[in-house]
């Protein structure tokens, strides 16, 4: 049996992870480990929760001493790391939160494997999952391969950047079997309402204005979420160590049509007069140092190891958007913030 701590587990990307890991493998015994920070959600996870194969660790992965004693009680054989700050806005106003964890944290993850693989670095894996804005900003043309230089942009960027570095250090130092993905833009259930498509839903459920930065020009690859998480199964399963593999949609939107579409189908389903959402549209000051395009060429994922998406982004918003209208206790708790009571009420006694 393969025991996997997959760490950020209760957030958006990591939940849809821990959830096909536990119904896929149910030989393997997944630990999911998270600090439950704002968007860091146990509801995320209700319908697997008392499986056999599960198990929940509340836990700081800053905490040098904590991981490690984490790593010796357990026994890993693998870790997807997945738990960072990931809101460029946030780390915009609060740089060294996204250092300390996406840093300091990772360094902290490295070393405890470091430490208790020391014999068997043949027979364990440590994947590190990222982000496609390591690679800075392009032009109208280009995408991004995974021989791109890196150019990050914003305190979010870097710290990531940061992180890639230190995994693939510890590989060519000391021998640890990694692997690293960089993903483009994520959408689907159980994103955390900061984010443009989960914000932009709420406010037009809401009739509330939708904040577009600058003109909206700003061009993103779009990757449905459980396409990701198929794509993390894949490339941990298939991959060779020290291999990096770039993931996308092939979805390129620029943000203000995004909305323009998600307007048009909110107005669909909430029976509401055509073009109604659309003047919910509000341009706000531009983000400072905001990436105009990014775009991802997933063609070696693909021709390696045969993954690709499942979902053109139209019918994958369309079941966006279902899912939140469908799940409106999950959204009024996330954003009133009671969600964050759950982990107490659901774990205090156990």
């Amino acid at each position: 049996m393969k025991k996997i701590l997959i760490t950020g587990g209760a957030g958006f990307i990591g939940s849809h992870v821990v959830r096909r890991f536990i119904n896929e493998y149910p030989d393997y015994s997944i630990v999911n480990l998270d600090k439950l920070t704002y968007a860091g959600n146990l509801l995320n996870l209700k319908d697997i929760e008392d499986r056999a194969n599960y198990k929940f660790v509340k836990g700081d992965i800053v905490d040098a001493a904590f991981v490690d004693q984490l790593f010796s009680e357990e026994q890993f054989d693998a870790v997807i790391h997945l738990a960072a700050e990931s809101h460029v806005d946030r780390s915009i106003s609060s740089p060294m939160d996204f250092v300390m964890t996406n840093v300091v944290g990772t360094v902290n993850l490295l070393n405890a494997a470091k430490k208790h693989w020391a014999n068997k670095f043949s027979d364990t894996l440590f994947y590190h999952v990222s982000t496609d804005e390591v690679y800075g900003s392009l032009g109208e043309q280009g995408m991004f391969t995974e021989q791109t230089a890196y150019d990050p942009h914003s305190p979010y960027s870097a710290s990531k950047a940061s992180s890639d570095h230190f995994v693939r250090a510890y590989q060519d130092t000391y021998g640890l079997n990694t692997v690293i993905s960089n993903c483009s833009n994520n959408y689907g259930s159980y994103h955390f309402p900061e984010k443009l498509i989960p914000l932009a839903i709420n406010n037009i459920k809401n009739n509330n204005p939708i904040p577009v930065y600058g003109k909206g020009e700003n061009i993103r690859d779009w990757l449905w979420v459980e396409d990701h998480a198929r794509a993390i199964d894949v490339i941990f399963h298939k991959s060779e160590p020290g291999k990096t593999y770039n993931i996308g949609g092939h979805n390129e939107w620029k943000n203000i049509d995004l909305i323009r579409l998600l307007c048009k189908i909110m107005d669909k389903k909430l029976d509401r007069p055509s073009g109604t959402s659309e003047k919910l549209i509000t341009f706000v000051t531009d983000r400072a140092g905001h990436d105009l395009r990014y775009a991802i060429d997933s063609t070696k994922l693909q021709n390696e190891l045969g993954w690709t998406p499942s979902l053109q982004f139209e019918e994958g918003l369309e079941k966006t958007v279902e899912w939140y209208l469908n799940n409106e206790d999950w959204l009024n708790n996330v954003t009133s913030g009671n969600y964050q009571s759950y982990y107490q009420d659901q774990y205090s006694e156990r």
